[in-house]
């Protein structure tokens, strides 16, 4: 039987997390904007706008920078709204969540009733917050139809609707991969999201002429990834047929000699278990799917999520959502929670359990004291138990990796260096480097504010587009008479160059004339010996420009200790510009 799936999503979820949400602000991440208020969006401020676009739309516009942690702690009260429905709630992202709705829809009185108690129980539960709901066949598309929803009027796909209901769909919808993202639809997978840009280019811009192709052809053409574009635009679930519950033997669990109050102990206890656990499914050619983290006090409270992720959780990815429950359940907010709200657990949590959908309540006992304690006022003793368990597994297909480029681990630790070091020593104390083009190895490659720069795709400033406006000539090349590669690893800017003293045989200086004749061959290079060398390369930049015209000449030499250097020689003044070793 076809799964009834409710979607809530509480859309620009960062700006309402930030307390932003009343004012003219946006959220920004890699300095592009990922969230923005209701009245910047009146201002003209659109999602995925540079930060410098923003503040010309609106100069008083308030920034603030994105907090993955901060989202995940805010939506702690909203997940506890919810689960007063029912006790299983599988979180996607912090500002959207899904349940299934077939057996709580018939005690609520059907699904559109349904549909507007959650959404009115998740406005209580974080004011400022405009709660959406869409409910369809499968993740997918409830994913899409809370898109299309308004907090008045939910968008509910009859059963067995779902592929009539994607097929007008654009295909660019393919890219939330089921609520990742779903604000700027761009957040899915990165070989998922090429795939739709080449969708489009091949003329298919619909979701149902996607699911028209036969899945052996998407298959040989793009691989595994084309056969989940077509399970996703057809209206079928991307959990795969062969999901299934794992052995209870998968399970990790950490027991504390002693208590532990603090988060961060406990989430680096977190990270051995998500490893062993990791590595557990890796043996086995599975990887998880739905994971459900249980942490327990000295005092019996509890806490428990399920959290969902149809391409597979990874061992960072568990550890981050251990840190984001625990975040909520500890130092989140203590009052004004939806265990406070009588409409909600008056007959959500009872409808729940006569629907029998399992006891893995994030609220087992609401009702008299203990869980329902810390829920309501935090936790009042320290942490005991935690426990990782994958409640649905898949064969994993593996991702196959390009052999260069791409966006790697170290992209992102740098990205979150980057983003650390602006806040301690401000905006433009925080530089990175941006392709210029030129002969010269300074003038290559220039520096500019961290802020300015799109952190998101650091290779197009590495690479040679000339995107650097106002640089003389600042393109791809070719560059003739340009230092050839390997380039020199040690490169001095032309205010850092130091001025050497270059000497022949005799003791005279080496002069280059005009037509880059040398006087003598060089002998030694600021009292070292030269025991080869090579050159001269002349080099005429700007002849047409009587203020910025440059007439030098390059050498490149080897001294006595191994040492390799690029001088250059302008005006009869020999500079050290750069340096292999």
């Amino acid at each position: 039987m076809t799964r009834r799936i409710l979607t809530v999503w509480c859309p620009q979820w960062p700006v309402v997390a930030a307390g932003k949400h009343a004012e003219i602000a946006v959220v920004l991440a890699a300095n592009r904007v990922v969230a923005r208020s209701a009245a910047a969006a009146a201002s003209g401020i659109r999602v995925g706008s540079r930060r410098r676009e923003a503040q010309r739309c609106c100069p008083d516009v308030v920034l603030v920078d994105h907090d993955p942690d901060r989202d995940a702690r805010s939506f702690e009260p909203v997940v506890r709204a919810v689960a007063a429905f029912v006790p299983r709630t599988d979180v996607v992202t912090p500002g959207m969540l899904c349940l299934d709705a077939r057996g709580p829809a018939r005690y609520f009185g059907g699904e559109e009733e349904m549909a507007r108690q959650v959404a009115d129980a998740v406005e209580r539960a974080a004011p400022g917050a405009r709660a959406v709901v869409g409910i369809a066949d499968g993740h997918f598309a409830s994913a899409i139809a809370s898109q299309q929803a308004t907090p008045s009027c939910p968008v509910i796909v009859a059963a067995g609707g779902s592929p009539a209901f994607l097929a007008p769909q654009p295909v660019r919808w393919l890219a939330v991969a089921a609520g990742r993202d779903a604000e700027t639809a761009s957040g899915g997978p990165p070989d998922l999201a090429e795939l739709v840009d080449l969708l489009v280019r091949l003329g298919l811009t619909r979701l149902g002429a996607v699911a028209a192709m036969a899945p052996r052809d998407l298959l040989a053409r793009f691989g595994s990834i084309g056969v989940l574009a077509h399970r996703l635009a057809s209206g079928v679930d991307e959990r795969p047929p062969q999901g299934r519950e794992p052995p209870p033997e998968w399970d990790v669990t950490q027991v504390f000699d002693e208590p532990v109050m603090s988060v961060h102990p406990v989430v680096f206890c977190a990270k051995s278990l998500a490893d062993r656990l990791a590595a557990a499914l890796a043996a086995g050619g599975q990887i998880c799917t739905r994971l459900v983290v249980v942490a327990e006090t000295e005092h019996g409270e509890r806490s428990e999520r399920a959290w969902y992720m149809g391409t597979g959780l990874g061992a960072a990815a568990m550890v981050e959502r251990v840190r984001w429950q625990l975040d909520g359940w500890i130092t989140g907010p203590r009052e004004g929670s939806a265990s406070d709200e009588p409409d909600a657990s008056a007959g959500g949590a009872g409808a729940s359990q006569r629907d029998g959908e399992g006891s893995a309540s994030d609220e087992p006992d609401a009702s008299a004291g203990g869980a329902g304690a810390s829920q309501r006022d935090g936790i009042s003793a320290g942490i005991v138990l935690l426990r990782l368990t994958p409640a649905e597994v898949r064969a994993d297909d593996g991702e196959q990796r390009g052999l260069w480029g791409g966006r790697s681990d170290a992209d992102e630790r740098a990205h979150h260096a980057i983003t650390r070091l602006t806040g301690l020593v401000g905006q433009d104390a925080v530089r990175v480097p941006v392709w210029r083009g030129g002969r010269l190895p300074a003038e290559r490659y220039g520096w500019i504010p961290a802020l300015t720069a799109d952190l998101d795709r650091p290779q197009d400033r590495r690479r040679n587009t000339g995107h650097a406006a106002g640089h003389d000539g600042g393109g791809g090349g070719p560059w003739p008479g340009a230092l050839p590669v390997p380039s020199p690893p040690v490169v001095l800017p032309e205010p850092l160059q130091v001025e050497v003293e270059v000497l022949d045989a005799g003791g005279s200086a080496v002069m280059v004339s005009g037509r880059g004749t040398v006087s003598a061959p060089p002998a030694t290079v600021a009292g070292r010996a030269v025991t080869s060398w090579a050159g001269p390369w002349p080099v005429e930049q700007r002849w047409w420009s009587p203020e910025h015209h440059r007439r030098l000449a390059r050498f490149q030499v080897v001294l006595d200790d191994g040492a390799a250097q690029v001088l250059t020689v302008e005006r009869q003044r020999w500079w050290l510009a750069a340096a292999y070793c």
